[in-house]
């Protein structure tokens, strides 16, 4: 493909169709060629916002795929692995994790132990919405096939990861917030003090910090992912807003999918309530009016303001003053005000920020994708058009790469990266679609 994708709309949507389908394996899309060869959970959900406007069948197939993973207990692991290829085709692989030894693991299936943002109720939900008006009946069946693996899955972050019984779901590991080197982690990870040991690694980050993730993973491992071990000893445990502002989108949106297919939606309702007045009370800085994620073992609000700060405006009931106070964060020198190509993923003006470091600087689509989706719910048409612009500038300069430089808008990381066309399509698609019934 092209550096610069020059042309119309038109050009722009067959050129986001064309990576997912080479990506495509049959069963699921990788996130990109060569450097993720298997399934990731968020990856999927994302990329199911595409499929549902290009080929909801394969949508369909992605998610039925990624839930074949899914646990006894209602675990939804980050990690599918695609057990075809060779055995160190990635680090790290199904050796690390053990699933296979896990009681509660599904059999002839390799997984890792960790989750990931719950978006695949607010997947399913698109799916359905964008199906044409024939399609209704058969969205509504798969609907019903799903819906049982979604509560599944809501009742396992409600049991087992609302750690401090606050009503928010915490993550025991910085891999499980999907903004894996984050400097919001920095605190809670220097708390953590594994062994001296040498890993193969063939990931981002590397280092010290690295060492300290497989150390998380071997103490998850030995625990037996045990919700006790969780809840009393594991020294990583963080209540983070973007998570969190999924969880409670994807409540919502399991709400309004069990009214659609016949089912009481009050408990999800009741649930989403929980987590909003959850978000407010724990994770929201007055001072610095803005969200911030909370370390529980330390009991305080982590320091660093990332582009997690706004994912709660997902939350549709996010109070007026909360939305402002975002806004005006948003839109200042810290964030989009200073950036040609925003939004950066940290405050510009941290000491933590790196422009070129993965989480800790650069720009991604998905969390573009997300405050988009925020501002609409909240009527703010011009941050919505300010993100919608700037996210289709940057695939048009340097492609669908994995992340882009906020300054000069630069393609880093792979190339043909799923969810930055996937978001694309949906991005492209979101004025026109029809609805079902």
């Amino acid at each position: 493909m092209t550096t610069r994708l020059t042309g119309d709309e038109t050009a722009l949507w067959e050129a986001a169709a064309r990576v997912l389908d080479a990506n495509w394996t049959g069963t699921a899309t990788i996130p990109s060629p060569g450097l993720y060869p298997h399934q990731w959970s968020w990856d999927s959900a994302f990329v199911c916002m595409g499929l549902a406007r290009h080929r909801r069948d394969r949508a369909e197939r992605e998610l039925l795929s990624l839930f074949r993973g899914q646990w006894a207990d209602g675990l939804l692991p980050h990690i599918v692995f695609n057990r075809t290829l060779e055995r160190h085709a990635y680090f790290p692989g199904p050796e690390l994790w053990r699933s296979d030894r896990q009681p509660a693991a599904p059999r002839g299936v390799h997984t890792s132990g960790l989750t990931q943002p719950p978006l695949h109720a607010l997947a399913a939900l698109r799916l359905h919405e964008c199906a044409h008006p024939s399609e209704a009946e058969r969205s509504r069946a798969f609907l019903q096939r799903l819906y049982p693996m979604l509560v599944a899955q809501h009742r396992y972050l409600a049991q087992s990861r609302d750690l401090c019984s606050s009503g928010l779901m915490s993550i025991c590991h910085p891999w499980e917030s999907g903004l894996d080197n984050s400097p919001a982690w920095d605190d809670p990870l220097s708390a953590v003090h594994p062994p001296p040991a040498h890993y193969t690694r063939r990931s981002q980050p590397t280092g010290e910090d690295y060492d300290r993730y497989v150390w998380l993973v071997t103490l998850l491992r030995e625990s037996g992912y045990g919700t006790d071990y969780l809840r009393d000893a594991h020294p990583f445990a963080v209540e983070d807003p973007l998570v969190n502002a999924t969880y409670l989108a994807s409540t919502h949106a399991l709400a309004e999918l069990a009214q659609i297919i016949g089912r009481d939606p009050v408990p999800h309702q009741e649930h989403a309530q929980r987590i909003h007045r959850a978000l407010l009370d724990r994770l929201w800085d007055c001072d610095a009016g803005c969200f911030r994620a909370r370390d529980i073992r330390a009991d305080t609000l982590l320091p660093v303001v990332t582009v997690t700060a706004f994912a709660p405006l997902l939350d549709p009931e996010l109070p007026t003053l909360h939305v402002r106070n975002l806004v005006d964060l948003l839109l200042s020198a810290r964030f989009a005000g200073a950036a040609g190509y925003p939004v950066p993923t940290c405050d510009l003006q941290a000491p933590t920020f790196d422009r070129h470091a993965y989480w800790r600087g650069p720009t991604w689509v998905n969390t573009n994708w997300l405050l988009w989706l925020g501002a609409l719910g909240h009527g703010l048409g011009v941050i919505a058009d300010l993100l919608y612009g700037s996210t289709l500038r940057l695939v048009r300069q340097s492609g669908f790469r994995e992340f882009f430089d906020p300054f000069d808008g630069s393609g880093r990381g792979s190339h043909d990266y799923s969810w930055s066309a996937a978001l694309i399509l949906d991005l492209l698609g979101a004025r026109r679609a029809p609805q079902a019934a």
